[in-house]
């Protein structure tokens, strides 16, 4: 049976079952070949009489019943569609980690097999270890994050943030994305109290120090007038002019600085994320990296690095097992190594077509 098994295309883009009515029939059963998640209710869905909308008072739904008070006519053609589409598109390029774990069993864990015993427990870690590990460098796994900056100027990383890939804003017309960089001349450190004679103040409870909402930095950072503007090379209200002073006049621009988009830095401590002057009431895009493991939705792995996958785990459990030869492990770790690398070379997705229309713009003289 092909991989789709029962699935149809009318369930895949349009999440509806539609149905040719006999006389006085009341009664019509959905099913999972059209709905791979049947509605729980009936505010989920709509029903249509040869394409016209029927009152939902004309029917009631007990899944996966669907009983009108009356017969229907025969010949009458009656639709069933989702009008909150629960389903995602394009998941067959994936493979849930929990198949993987099966078919790892299945393929490499028995009698007179690689590995003649193991439980599915340790099976289960180590694939959800690679998991996490091929998010990092390997999958095309980034995820997006979208809010307006408050006058505060500072936001929440995101629940399952683990590592930065791009950070941007929105033009308010256009809708163009423009860069934010970090900053390294700022930052947001703990803010001890201190009394009059400048000694620590501490918690008398806990003993620990007391410290201020809000550090001395952070305060004139937000408060500043700065904006990257090099349109007044002498200002030195600009921050690549105040970059000037921290380091040295320049004999050169300095590309970190040059632009006038803005700045941000990210308070690991604290899980912020703090913003320059002029990013206020943006719209701005955090792109970033994280493990796969925050949902069960999540764990799943594209079918290019499916082959890697099994490598990973059967070096990781020959490599932690007792009494297993050497020259076993070591075949299993090049055979990881060169798995996890073309699994690398197919979700790179480079196009040739798309190549060379880029490369074309070396041929281009650049005058001086």
């Amino acid at each position: 049976m092909g991989l789709l098994g029962t699935t149809t295309e009318q369930s895949y883009y349009s999440q509806s079952q539609s149905f040719t009515a006999t006389a006085s029939q009341t009664r019509f059963v959905l099913t999972t070949a059209f709905f791979p998640t049947l509605p729980t209710a009936e505010t989920q869905f709509d029903v249509f009489a040869d394409g016209t909308q029927l009152s939902s008072t004309l029917y009631s739904y007990s899944s996966p019943n669907l009983d009108f008070s009356s017969g229907r006519t025969a010949g009458e053609i009656i639709l069933v569609k989702e009008n909150q589409s629960s389903e995602a598109f394009g998941g067959y390029q994936f493979v849930s980690l929990d198949d993987i774990i099966s078919n790892f069993i299945i393929s490499y864990v028995g009698s007179e097999k690689i590995i003649n015993r193991v439980r599915r427990a340790d099976v289960a870690f180590h694939a959800q270890r690679a998991l996490q590990e091929f998010s990092y460098d390997t999958f095309k796994c980034k995820k997006t994050f979208e809010a307006e900056v408050p006058p505060t100027l500072k936001l929440p990383l995101p629940q399952d943030y683990v590592n930065r890939v791009k950070f941007s804003f929105i033009e308010r017309d256009s809708g163009v994305e423009r860069p934010l960089y970090p900053t390294r001349t700022s930052s947001n450190p703990r803010s001890i109290l201190q009394d009059n004679n400048y000694n620590f103040l501490f918690d008398g409870t806990t003993g620990a120090s007391l410290e201020s909402e809000e550090s001395v930095a952070w305060s004139r950072y937000k408060n500043s007038n700065l904006t990257p503007d090099k349109n007044t090379v002498n200002d030195l209200s600009t921050v690549d002019d105040q970059v000037d002073l921290l380091i040295g006049r320049r004999y050169g621009i300095n590309p970190e600085t040059a632009q006038v988009n803005g700045f941000y830095y990210i308070d690991e401590l604290r899980g912020n994320i703090h913003f320059s002057s002029n990013i206020n009431g943006q719209a701005v895009i955090l792109k970033y990296i994280s493990d796969s493991l925050g949902t069960d939705a999540e764990m799943i792995v594209h079918k290019f690095a499916e082959e890697a996958m099994y490598k990973h785990l059967a070096h990781a459990i020959l490599s932690t097992k007792a009494n297993v030869p050497e020259y076993l492990v070591a075949r299993f770790k090049k055979e990881k190594f060169a798995a996890t690398r073309t699994a690398k070379l197919r979700l790179s997705n480079l196009k040739l077509e798309e190549l060379t229309q880029v490369m074309r713009g070396k041929a281009k003289q650049i005058k001086h």
